[in-house]
């Protein structure tokens, strides 16, 4: 065609997908319309073949199975009003502590992380919930859109992500090696952002006031106050007495021992006797239990509340991840438990409907069919630019780089952070990981390393302007007077954070490789 030989094909294909991509091409027809074309070009009748071959594939891909049922799950939990419980009951444990909405807030998107891989569902629903409460509170615009935009993302890296469920089939990694690998990664990542939130709110106290008294009546942590304090003067007072008694005895010890040690020798001192009246005993047994009861009562709100949300939705997520990383059952099998969990779970909150059940159904149903589409095109894509050769350009480019096995990392990390500005991350994983394999082994790179940094490094395509999907979800569900620039403002430090994250897994492997390792061998 055109006198190109076939990897000078193979290059133009890469560079028109990209051009139809930025004109607003679907994504999935436009790779399986290019790959069709140009392995016609190349392959003639044959290429109908491939293609009905590739399509197949995908279909009987067990793995692929997972992803419409962690999906479900994360739908079911997010429609039954879970997610609303799971967040007051963060708010009422951290309440003292400085930005105590904002850390609820990530702490909250970190769990529902491991229930759903959704960052659009998670983004607009802490967009409805904790966006407006930050605001009422007086916190800063900027840092409560930065919390709520990159704490949506976190579902991109922590299992069960579906993403790493992309890669692993992609890549031809183990998606339990996976989901072990990105554990520590996706917690480092969260506790980077709490421990951010909370520094810059002990440094700047104006960005996040503590709670007016309204909103603390609204969240019951006055409950019970007057009854708490009574409970804890008797503890004090109790405890008060045994504590002036004891001193008193120390002071008669200290006289004897002075006695002794003045007294000639031959003659016997007159001591002070002493013991421990009954009383003081029972003073010690009084105070300890009002103290114990002041705290059961001060606590009891707050326990109470994790009881309802936070422990059984954290026993449902532990039972499917433990699952995977155990080798009790496949992520697919995992999957359907961790979907009937859901539903189980939402029926015990009596939040479970015909109508939230049919939601949830046809989202999963929308997800899945754009999933599978997309892996069909993708097939069908990488299959005719390997066969075309597309792939040994960018290796004579590699080569003539010439770069070490750390350059060559650092390389394709820039190249994938800029892809993220005008690509998803699904056309990311698709089509550029493909590109990217064969030279892993080259440079002596673990495809299992490799698929974390990529993960990690996604989260910037959420977060980095102009195509940041996070900022315009949450913008979608924002008061008017919250404009988009300070959402994109909001995002730049988190966006920061998650580089010093690269640089520490990339510099401690460990974080990502232990536990893989321990697990699997």
């Amino acid at each position: 065609m055109f006198g190109l030989s076939n990897p000078e094909l193979g290059v133009l294909m890469l560079a028109l997908f990209i051009v139809f991509i930025m004109f607003g091409f679907p994504i999935a027809f436009t790779l399986m319309a290019l790959g069709f074309f140009f392995g016609y070009i190349a392959m003639g009748d044959t290429v109908l073949q491939l293609v009905v071959q590739r399509a197949y594939s995908v279909m009987a891909n067990d793995v692929l199975v997972s992803i419409p049922l962690f999906v479900f799950m994360g739908y079911i939990i997010e429609r039954a009003n879970i997610l609303d419980r799971l967040f007051k009951s963060i708010q009422l444990a951290i309440g003292w502590m400085p930005g105590a909405l904002a850390v609820a807030t990530l702490a909250t998107c970190a769990i529902f992380a491991t229930a759903t891989g959704i960052v659009g569902a998670v983004v607009t629903l802490m967009g409805l919930l904790a966006f407006p409460a930050m605001l009422r509170a007086g916190y800063d615009i900027n840092l409560s859109a930065g919390v709520v935009c990159a704490g949506g993302c976190l579902g991109i890296l922590i299992p069960p992500s579906v993403m790493l469920i992309l890669y692993g089939a992609t890549a031809g990694v183990s998606v339990p090696k996976l989901y072990a690998a990105a554990l520590f990664p996706g917690l480092l990542l969260a506790g980077l952002y709490m421990t951010y939130v909370v520094v810059r709110c002990m440094i700047t106290p104006s960005l996040a006031p503590k709670l007016p008294p309204e909103e603390r009546a609204k969240l019951g942590i006055d409950f019970g106050k007057d009854k708490m304090f009574v409970l804890a003067y008797v503890a004090i007072a109790a405890l008060a007495v045994p504590v002036v008694y004891y001193g008193v005895l120390a002071l008669e010890h200290l006289i004897n021992v002075l006695k002794v040690a003045m007294t000639p020798a031959g003659l016997k001192p007159r001591l002070v006797d002493y013991e421990v009246p009954s009383f003081v005993i029972q003073m010690v047994i009084a105070g300890g239990v009002a103290g114990l009861a002041a705290l059961i009562l001060l606590g009891r709100v707050v326990f109470m509340a994790l009881v309802s949300s936070f422990f059984p939705l954290t026993l449902l997520i532990m039972s499917v991840l433990g699952a995977i990383f155990f080798g009790i059952a496949t992520p697919t099998e995992a999957a359907a438990v961790g979907s009937l969990g859901s539903l189980l779970l939402a029926a015990a909150y009596r939040s479970l409907t015909f109508e939230k059940v049919r939601e949830s159904v046809y989202l999963t149903a929308r997800t899945a069919a754009m999933v599978c589409w997309l892996f069909v095109g993708s097939f069908i894509f990488s299959s005719i630019f390997a066969y075309l050769g597309g792939h040994e350009p960018i290796k004579a480019f590699m080569n003539w780089m010439n770069p070490s096995p750390t350059m060559f990392l650092i390389l394709t990390q820039i190249i994938i952070f800029v892809l993220g500005w005008p690509l998803e991350w699904t056309e990311i994983i698709v089509i550029f990981v493909p590109i990217f394999l064969p030279l892993l082994q080259q440079y002596g790179v673990d495809p299992l390393f490799f698929g974390i940094l990529i993960a990690l490094n996604i989260q910037t395509s959420f977060l980095s302007p102009p195509v940041a999907m996070a900022p315009f979800y949450l913008k979608g569900v924002s008061p008017p007077h919250v404009t988009i620039n300070q959402i994109f403002s909001g995002v730049m430090p988190f966006l920061w954070i998650v580089l010093v994250a690269m640089v520490l897994v990339y510099i401690f492997p460990d974080i990502a490789l232990w536990l893989p390792r321990y697990l699997y061998g």
